[in-house]
Parts: structure tokens; C-alpha cells; sequence
């Protein structure tokens, strides 16, 4: 079937060329209008309970896409009617930035941040800084004194030092779009940044706002890279055909990726570009893996007019299993991540799967058909010849493969892949540091979210929802406040969560109020009558929206809102694990506990996802490549061999991992499970070359020696050059893509290693039976301990 199917692509290869062309140039314009951006809801686990809990009361405690703004003054303090003004500026200004929840702005110059006051006249709320600024010193000392006085804004809202203030603001999720709220809020604090006040911004829609404003970057990185491959080809091959045929393998598959992709409604995320570079370096070698046979073809044939057709056509028939054969590895390998309830993974893997599909095309097939148009070169394109150095270096793979050398390089790996095994365990999942793992420590991003955490509670927000829709007025209950009290304090034990806000809170002070601040009644009431008294009489003094922050209209459902300093994966765990200790430790006679919102109560719902599903995840993979290496090879064996070079590449890379505090999060996994069929495609090569040439009567020494000389060069010639194009990453301003793209390096090394010493030792020793059949006098007449001479 495979000769028929190439002996068809060749002979009728103007047709294929054409045809291939066309779609080619459709799939182009659709690749080039794709949608490149972030999008939040493809994030969330929809079905997890977290995130029902998030998607129910994000409208009213609050979203995942707040924004964070500091305003810092190095010297006094913030009562200077110079920096009250700029925070009354962009308080303001963020009314009219895209998507923006008008009601979730909170600040000293919004109408939310109120002080509660009680007279012989009665009981009094008014804002502490609306709508105009303190019109003289006096005013302002009053204002100080009122800030001081009022817990829920001093230190929430206003240092404790009095150099910083705080502006939130809440976006809303569907209509959200980070790149353009990024430049709006970026644009407003510029308008009154004088440089007098330091101004810090956080924030999810700031920080992949900032992985948007980097795109440029990343596309001259994807050029630099593109210039270095091309250079290596060329440098390596010495023919154009050598660099033009495999960039062209890369480039076609990437626009009928996108330009389906694009039929299809997916829009591509900026940080998945690592992904699009992984699958493109595949693209790269099987196309090299190609255009190398078809030279060693050419060197054994005789000159004739259809000379580059026979060797076309007999690298196609040659090449066509092992090429598709890592083709589905890749894919299936990658479509496993499908089986995660998160849509963002999800409409990933598509693009992944349909991306490593297009192989088949633009590598497998077109490269051939285009070899097949090529007369026979009288020479070399320049005159600097590695191949002789390259030679060398698979000289001592087959030296080792061959020799007593093959024991210490299998067992040598065995302890090293235990080894890094036993320490993989230790890989985090979730963010591993503070910070954003997406950007370098140094960033703007992660400075401002340091110098914001180090003052105030932190930036980071989860709510928990304590109520029941069917029993309004629950929260003014003397039960429900009472759990909400005890629940903060046991909750704000935990180092990381820096404070805690609930109506709880809130009551303390009317009661204190009522009682012309006398502080011993800074407390909640005794009964449910009491309590209700407080927060009608709180409800009478409050405008629409005011205590939205702490309970729904019906006061059936109210939350307990909990900053934290970091969004690392542990401190995420913990936090749920000691919520939900307390919950099981103090029930409740009315009313239920309700995890998680905002956005540490999302990141605790994907981090969930990712911990339950990371090792089934992986077995799968390993599962799905076993089972289509043994109904290619119609070996069960076939499976258990190819597993060596992907289990060698995959532990040495989780222990990378966990040695630079590489967490696996939403962004890693994709990388790590296509990471798996990427641990195998050298291998293929290597070892169907070898059957190749026992399937032809050679002695098992000569077939490695032949395998690793020819298909060897491939890879030898594909790794070095991948490895020097993704090491470019590194230079990037993204931290994220800088460590994947090393994660790449190691993954191709290991890869090569593993394809060049491991997996012929392996064939060597152990001698399987889909690779030599049953040839008993072949391998009486060799036993493993020989080396005969080609």
C-alpha cells in the first residue's frame, strides 16, 4: 500500500504539487485573519464547583478580572492634595475604560468607602473623599482622622504607613479584552503620572495585557529563529534544497493550522506560541529526515533523466511509515489533553492535533513530490563541509551501540531516569514562586505586585459564599455572622492571606457607632434581632450597591472575602484545605458553605483539575502510544521499546522542572503532553531504519551502522540546529516562553541521545522480533558480543 501510494504521489506530482498549492493559498488568507488573543472564560473548568460558585456571585462579590492601582508617595504621606487629586483622576477616568464594572470601583474617591456616623439626629453614612477633595488643611486632617479611625480602610485601602492608597476596579468577564484594557489603564495613569507618585498596577487583564504588549518581540523571536534554522540548513545540507524544502514543510503546515483553525472559530493564544514552535520543529525534521535520504538515494543510483523520481519515490515509500508514524504519536498523544474540562486546553489541543495532522501533507508528502522535480547537483552550494565532523560524532554512537560501551550507556540511563523519577515527585502543581510565572521576577508586573503585597493584605482575591437562595435574610442571622467571624479569624492564621472583609466586619462598627464609638461594643450582637437591627439600620444609610460587597438583595447569600500575598499552587492548597477543615469542623444548623470565587478561587479549580488528571494524563499518553506503536509494528513489544527514549526525555524534563520551580499550570501541560510523542520521533526513525536493512539481509551490526549513518544524520542534523533556534527564546521578555523553549532544547537533546546511544544499545542487546523476525542463523552467526565490519 505504502509503494502504491507513493508511486501515485510521484507519478502524478503536478497534480499534487498544484492541488497542495491552492489549498495552500486559501488556507493562507484565512491563517492570516486568525484572532490573536487571550480569552477568560476558556480558562474555566465550567463544570468545576468552584467555578459554578465563581460564575454565580462574580457580578456581585466581585471577579477574577480585578485591577489593582497603588498610588505611593516616598515622602510624608498620602493626604497631599496633589496626590488625592490624581487618585480622583483615574477613580473617575476608569468609568470609561472598555468593560469596566461601573459598580465595582472602589477607592477614598468613590462613593463605597463610607464612614458610619451617629448623632441625636440619627445614624449618618457619608463618603470619606466624594465627590470633591478636601477643600483645606483642615478638611484634610479630618479626612486623615477619619481614615484612621475606620479598619475597613485603614489598612485595606490605606497603608499603615499613610504613604500608599489603593484604587480596585472589576471588569466584566465576557466582554473583557486584556490587550485593550491594558492600553486604557495604562493610558489613563500616564495622563496624571508626573513622576512624583509612584503608581503600581496588578491584575490579570495587566498581566496577559502585558503578554500581548510583547508580541512584537515574540514574532522577531519566531524570525530570528526561522534565520537560524535557515543558516544551520544550509550550513549542514549544503544544498538550497536542504533549507528551503524543510522551512517550506514548517510554513505550509502553520497556515493550514491556522487557516482551519480559523473555519473553525479558534483564536490563538498568544502564549501558546511555544506549542506552535514545538510542532513546527517537527515539521522541520521529518522534512530533513526526507531530503537526507533522497541524497543518500542519489548517491547509489546511476545518472538518468528520471534519477531524482526514483529516489523521490523510494524516500517517500521508505520514510512514509515512520513519518506518520510519529505524526499520530504526536497527535494522540496531544489530543489526550482534550480529555480536560477546561475549553482553553481544550481548543488547544485542537489547534495542536489539526497542526500536527498538516504533517502528513507538507512534510511526509509534498517534500518528496517537490524532490522529485530536482535534477542532480554537480556540487556543493559552498564549500565548508561539518558533515565529515557529524560523521565522526555517529562513528562513536556506533562504536558504542556495538561494544561493551552499550551496557554502561543502558544502565547509566536506567539510574538516571530513576533518579530523576524519584525526584519529578517533588514537581509543584499551580505557580511554584511569587509572582506570575508568565513574566521574569525583575518585571514591571511582578515589582509592582511585590511592593503592593508588601503594604497592604494582597492583591490576589478568593470569596467564599456563606447563604441559601431559599432562605433570604439567612446572613443577618446571628449563626451565619457568628461562622463568618470565626471563620476569619481561623482562615487569617494561614501566613499567606493577608486579611480577610465580610459583613461580619462591617456590624461591629454600626453597633460601636450607635454608642458614640464607645470601643467596648465593637462587636456583633448577642442575638439574630440585634444583628438585624444593625444591618437594617446600615441598609438605611446605604446607597444602591454599597453592600453588594459583602451580601446579595436578599441577604440570603453573603461572602467572606480573602486577599492573598502570593498565588503560588501550595498556598492555594492550603488555603482550601483549612477552608474546608473548618467547614467540616463547625457545621451548620442553616444555610451551607459555597467554594470558591474570585480569582485564587478559579486558580484553585484549574489546579485541582490539573492535579487529578496530571498522572492519568500522562499514562494515557504513554497508554495511546503504545497501542498505535503495536498495531503499526503488530508487536507488543513495539510499544514497551519505544517507551524508552519518551520515559528517558519526560523524567529528565519533569526533573528540570521542579529544579528551576517550574510549576505545572494551565500553560505548561499542553507543552508537557506534546512533549511525549515529541520523546519518540528520533526513535522511529533509527529503529524502522534498522528493520529496513535486516528486512534486506544485512547482519544486525551493519543496519545499525547503516541506520545511524543515514537516518542518524537526519537526526543529528535536526537536533543541532532546533536546539541552537530554541535557545533563542531565552533572550524573551516573557519568562514563560523563555523556560519552555528551554524546556524544547532539552527535550530535542534528550531526544537525540536517546535516538543515537539508547535505542540501537537497546536493539543490540535485546535483539526484538518485530525489528529482526525469526532468523535464528542470522543471529547465531552474530551473537550480541561481535562486531562484524560492514
Amino acid at each position: 500500500m505504502i509503494e502504491r501510494i507513493a508511486e501515485l504521489c510521484i507519478r502524478r506530482r503536478g497534480l499534487v504539487a498544484g492541488s497542495l498549492f491552492l489549498l495552500t493559498l486559501v488556507l493562507g488568507w484565512f491563517a492570516l485573519h486568525i484572532e490573536v488573543r487571550t480569552v477568560f472564560e476558556d480558562m474555566l473548568p465550567s463544570r468545576h464547583e468552584y467555578v459554578q460558585t465563581h460564575e454565580k456571585f462574580k457580578d456581585t462579590f466581585g471577579g477574577s478580572n480585578m485591577v489593582t492601582i497603588m498610588f505611593e508617595v516616598e515622602q510624608g504621606d498620602i493626604f497631599q492634595a496633589a496626590v488625592l487629586d490624581k487618585v480622583r483622576s483615574v477613580t473617575l477616568g476608569l468609568r470609561e475604560v472598555s468593560a469596566v464594572n461601573p459598580y465595582q470601583i472602589t477607592s477614598l474617591a468613590s462613593k463605597k468607602l463610607k464612614e458610619v456616623r451617629a448623632s441625636t439626629a440619627g445614624i449618618e453614612s457619608r463618603p470619606l473623599m466624594w465627590p470633591d477633595l478636601p477643600a483645606d488643611a483642615e478638611a484634610m486632617s479630618e479626612l486623615r482622622q477619619a481614615v484612621l479611625r475606620n479598619p475597613l480602610v485603614y489598612g485595606p485601602y490605606v497603608s499603615k504607613d499613610l504613604q500608599a492608597t489603593l484604587i480596585s476596579v472589576d471588569f466584566i468577564d465576557q466582554q473583557v479584552d486584556y490587550a485593550k484594557v491594558f492600553s486604557e489603564v495604562r493610558a489613563l495613569i500616564a495622563t496624571v503620572d508626573d513622576g512624583s507618585v509612584k503608581i503600581r498596577v496588578v491584575g490579570d487583564p495587566i498581566l496577559y495585557g502585558w503578554v500581548s504588549h510583547y508580541l512584537p518581540e515574540t514574532l522577531q523571536l519566531v524570525i530570528a529563529a526561522l534565520l537560524v534554522t535557515l543558516v544551520m540548513l544550509f550550513v549542514l545540507l549544503r544544498t538550497w534544497r536542504g533549507v528551503s524544502l524543510p522551512l517550506l514543510a514548517g510554513a505550509v503546515s502553520a497556515l493550514w493550522a491556522l487557516g482551519i483553525c480559523r473555519l473553525l472559530g479558534i483564536n490563538f493564544e498568544p502564549l501558546v506560541i511555544v506549542v506552535a514552535m514545538l510542532i513546527t520543529s517537527r515539521a522541520v525534521s521529518h522534512s530533513v529526515q526526507i531530503v537526507n535520504r533522497f541524497d543518500d538515494e542519489l548517491e547509489l543510483l546511476p545518472p538518468a533523466a528520471d534519477t531524482s523520481r526514483i529516489a523521490a519515490r523510494v524516500a517517500l515509500a521508505d520514510l512514509f511509515r515512520p513519518g506518520m508514524l510519529g505524526v499520530i504519536a504526536d497527535a494522540a498523544c496531544m489530543a489526550v489533553v482534550a480529555l480536560s474540562p477546561i475549553p482553553m486546553l481544550q481548543k488547544l489541543t485542537v489547534l495542536a492535533v489539526v497542526w500536527v495532522s498538516t504533517l502528513t501533507v507538507s512534510a511526509v508528502i509534498l517534500t518528496p513530490v517537490l524532490l522529485s522535480f530536482i535534477r542532480k547537483p554537480h556540487g556543493s552550494a559552498h564549500p565548508i563541509n561539518c558533515l565529515p565532523a557529524l560523521r565522526k560524532v555517529l562513528d562513536l554512537c556506533v562504536w558504542i551501540s556495538l561494544s561493551r560501551a552499550r551496557f554502561a550507556v543502558l544502565g547509566g540511563s536506567l539510574l538516571v531516569v530513576i533518579a530523576a523519577g524519584l525526584y519529578s515527585l517533588n514537581l509543584k502543581i499551580g505557580d511554584a514562586n511569587p509572582g506570575s510565572p508568565i513574566l521574569w521576577p525583575n518585571s514591571p508586573y511582578n515589582l509592582d505586585s511585590a511592593a503592593i503585597n508588601a503594604r497592604f493584605e494582597g492583591v490576589d482575591r478568593m470569596f467564599v459564599v456563606l447563604g441559601d437562595d431559599s432562605r433570604p435574610g439567612l446572613v443577618k442571622g446571628n449563626e451565619a455572622l457568628h461562622a463568618m467571624n470565626a471563620f476569619q479569624r481561623f482562615i487569617e492564621a494561614q501566613p499567606e492571606v493577608g486579611g480577610s472583609l465580610s459583613i461580619a466586619d462591617v456590624l461591629p462598627h454600626v453597633n460601636s457607632s450607635l454608642r458614640e464609638g464607645n470601643p467596648r461594643y465593637l462587636e456583633l450582637g448577642d442575638s439574630s434581632t440585634i444583628n438585624g437591627s444593625l444591618v437594617a439600620m446600615l441598609d438605611s444609610v446605604s446607597e444602591p450597591g454599597d453592600i453588594s460587597r459583602f451580601a446579595d438583595d436578599q441577604y440570603a447569600n453573603g461572602s467572606v472575602t480573602l486577599m492573598f500575598r502570593d498565588r503560588q499552587g501550595e498556598t492555594i492548597r492550603t488555603a482550601v484545605a483549612r477552608i474546608k477543615e473548618f467547614i467540616a469542623s463547625h457545621p451548620l444548623a442553616e444555610g451551607h458553605w459555597q467554594l470558591a470565587g474570585g480569582v485564587i478561587g478559579v486558580m484553585a479549580a484549574v489546579n485541582e483539575i490539573i492535579l487529578s488528571s496530571q498522572i492519568e494524563a500522562i499514562a494515557l499518553a504513554l497508554l495511546v502510544l503504545a497501542v498505535i506503536c503495536t498495531v503499526v509494528y503488530r508487536s507488543s513489544m513495539a510499544g514497551m521499546v519505544f517507551m524508552v527514549p519518551v520515559i528517558i526525555s519526560n523524567m529528565l524534563t519533569f526533573a528540570f522542572m521542579t529544579w528551576k520551580g517550574i510549576g505545572m499550570n494551565i500553560n505548561t501541560v499542553p507543552v508537557a503532553a506534546l512533549g511525549i510523542g515529541l520523546g519518540v520521533d528520533y526513535a522511529f526513525y533509527i529503529v524502522d531504519r534498522i528493520k529496513e536493512e535486516i528486512a534486506a539481509g544485512s547482519t544486525p551490526e551493519h543496519a545499525i551502522r547503516q541506520s545511524l549513518h543515514s537516518a542518524g544524520m537526519g537526526v543529528i542534523v535536526t537536533a543541532s540546529v532546533l536546539i541552537l533556534a530554541t535557545l533563542l527564546w531565552w533572550l524573551s521578555s516573557l519568562r514563560f516562553q523563555a523556560e519552555m523553549g528551554l524546556l524544547m532544547a532539552i527535550w530535542l537533546s534528550v531526544s537525540a541521545f536517546s535516538a543515537l546511544f539508547v535505542m540501537p544499545s537497546l536493539v543490540y542487546v535485546f535483539r526484538p522480533r518485530f525489528i529482526f523476525g525469526e532468523r535464528p542463523e542470522a543471529l547465531a552467526e552474530t551473537p550480541p558480543g561481535s562486531c562484524q565490519p560492514a
